[in-house]
């Protein structure tokens, strides 16, 4: 049998036919994509830095007049009444965050729970044509412009429920915040359906060899393996929907009341940062300041948010 032999001359041995490691020529295209990479990167911290910026130096201006603890813990905001020019209002954002809240719970309470029972079917139960269907619908979904959630929840989804709920106005944050809920079911089912999908196969073929069957497989094994997954994708709509304008803009109303009825009118923060960007107050008036003022306790809220989301996914992260 004939013994094929390697010359190390032209192997790239050296001295003695050990292997050089060295590079034998420069790789300039792996630096230039490395360049580019890290030029992304780059960008990304120079925009929020950025948004930050955008967002504090206006600050000085607005609480040089407003006291923050009033502005923190006030419960009347009346920045879009009167006197566009005036500092002479309530700056009291409780009202605005506790429709904010109000909104994002009603959405979760919507969403979890089918966002996870359309994330089990497709990864335990769905075979896999229902799932090349099923899949694309839900990116379909996540697609579609919110201002369309937005009218649908208007015209649509408030006339039926009114007569039913007792909603007294067209406005309400409610029908909102059931309509934003659908709106981020993609965004739950598709990245917790990923995290199932994950999960070895071993670990459900030992559940099966020990008797339990698919819907305990499912709660007891499956779940708990991709927990964070699961949390991770939670907190993603969460962000989203915290961060929601249009809907609420459109179908939650403009009157900034703090009020425990979901039923009733309110503003959110998203909604009245968006009616003041859209050119309600002029630039330079004490209503434009306070924009920054809701916008940048908007961005830290949503830090806050991401920050919990980071400590809760490390400490369910299974690694296999």
């Amino acid at each position: 049998m004939a013994v094929s032999t390697v010359d190390p001359a032209s192997s790239g041995s050296g001295p003695g036919g050990q292997v050089r490691l060295t590079k034998s020529s420069p790789r300039h295209g792996e630096r230039v994509i490395e360049g580019l990479l890290a030029a992304a990167a780059g960008l990304s911290v120079l925009v929020t830095a950025g948004i930050v910026v955008a967002l504090v130096v206006p600050l000085f201006t607005f609480f040089a007049h407003v006291n923050p603890i009033e502005f923190l813990t006030g419960t009347t905001w009346t920045a879009s009444f009167g006197d566009k020019f005036s500092w002479d209002k309530d700056w009291g954002v409780l009202p605005l965050v506790s429709a904010t809240f109000m909104a994002t719970g009603i959405a979760l309470l919507v969403a979890i729970p089918l966002g996870l029972g359309i994330a089990m079917f497709l990864s335990e139960y769905a075979n896999q044509r229902i799932r090349k269907v099923v899949k694309p619908v839900l990116e379909l979904l996540a697609g579609i412009p919110t201002v369309v959630y937005g009218f649908l929840a208007l015209s649509a989804i408030t006339p039926i429920l009114q007569p039913i709920l007792g909603i007294p106005n067209v406005y309400n944050i409610l029908v909102a915040g059931i309509v934003m809920g659908f709106m981020i079911v993609p965004t739950i089912a598709s990245l917790s359906e990923d995290a199932m999908s994950a999960v070895p196969q071993a670990l459900r073929q030992g559940s099966f060899a020990l008797g339990a069957n698919r819907r305990v497989t499912t709660l007891r094994v499956v779940f708990p393996a991709a927990l964070s997954g699961v949390v991770a994708a939670i907190v993603l709509g969460l962000s989203r929907a915290v961060g929601e304008t249009m809907i609420l803009a459109v179908a939650g109303g403009n009157l900034a009341q703090l009020t425990g009825d979901p039923r009733n009118e309110a503003q959110t923060m998203t909604a009245f940062i968006a009616q003041i960007a859209s050119g309600d107050a002029p630039q330079g008036s004490p209503v434009y300041y306070s924009l920054f003022a809701v916008g940048a306790l908007l961005f830290v809220i949503t830090l806050l948010i991401n920050v919990a989301s980071i400590r809760l996914v490390r400490k369910f992260r299974q690694v296999y």
